[in-house]
């Protein structure tokens, strides 16, 4: 990749991560903020501070699924950015929806779970953001700071979670978040579970391999056999009764002190079954 198209693709960058703070002044400036302006604000911004991190945590994907390793460069760009919409979404809710009201703040934060987890998320951003530079990866070196930055994947959680909750009922768009977060990490950890499987037989004998290749096959079979005649042997509760098979015993009271009345009792009998539930 070239320097111009490395220019020009983080211009991209800044131009749609910056879109929704422009749409904001430009919805303020024409008095086009809706009913609810605080709400509509604060949902603007912690809609798009999700799509920024889905957006960042679908770099890695793309190089594992198709190669592609250039997206790598910005992984981090839109980290920052999201870490400046949620700090935007967070300032929203303590300027304008509460306006500096601490007692009543901390009263929401432990009574609305949705708000629980949104700080959580913010706060485990926070170091993140701080630590991005490389300067500050030499300083707590590379094991280190790959760690500490997996709580990426922890926070993305956590923001997934803060929509769930937060959205109404009826609503779709917070589920394709979530699924769309479920893929990416998915992917991560497949990718993890076939690089760590790959070392394992790596460091084992050929020989050593194929018994236990073996041993593993023959294990699988067994376990597959025994479940299958467990299933087979066992009594298929909550089926319907087949036509001609006898009706379990059940015994009941119709009234009040009034004497058992069985099933055995009403055989030859046309019997009306009506059930009540309660929800």
């Amino acid at each position: 990749m070239t320097r111009r198209v490395r220019v020009a693709l983080k211009a991209a960058v800044w131009a749609v991560c910056l879109y929704p703070v422009a749409l904001l002044l430009y919805q303020f400036q024409t008095d086009n903020l809706g009913a609810n302006p605080i709400e509509h604000v604060t949902r603007t911004l912690g809609i798009w501070t999700l799509r920024i991190l889905l957006a960042s945590l679908a770099m890695t994907p793309l190089r594992i699924l198709f190669g592609i390793a250039w997206p790598i460069a910005f992984r981090r760009l839109l980290g920052l950015f999201a870490f400046f919409s949620v700090c935007l979404h967070f300032s929203v809710w303590i300027v304008l929806d509460h306006f500096f009201d601490w007692p009543r703040m901390g009263a929401d934060i432990l009574k609305r779970p949705y708000i629980t987890v949104g700080l959580l998320a913010l706060t485990l951003l926070a170091p993140l953001a701080a630590t991005s530079t490389a300067g500050m990866v030499k300083r707590l070196g590379g094991l280190a700071w790959q760690r500490l930055h997996r709580l990426v994947y922890v926070a993305g959680v956590l923001g997934a979670l803060h929509f769930l909750w937060l959205a109404k009922k009826g609503r779709d768009e917070p589920f394709v978040y979530a699924g769309v977060l479920a893929i990416l990490l998915g992917v991560r950890l497949v990718d993890w579970a076939r690089r760590a499987v790959k070392r394992r037989w790596a460091a084992v004998p050929a020989s050593e391999s194929a018994r236990a290749a073996r041993r593993g096959v023959l294990a699988l079979f067994i376990v597959l056999a025994i479940g299958l005649a467990g299933w087979l042997a066992w009594p298929a509760a909550g089926q319907a009764l087949r036509r001609g098979q006898p009706a379990p015993e059940i015994a009941g009271s119709p009234w009040i002190n009034s004497p058992p009345l069985t099933s055995s009792g009403l055989k030859g009998r046309v019997v009306l079954v009506e059930f009540w539930t309660y929800g």
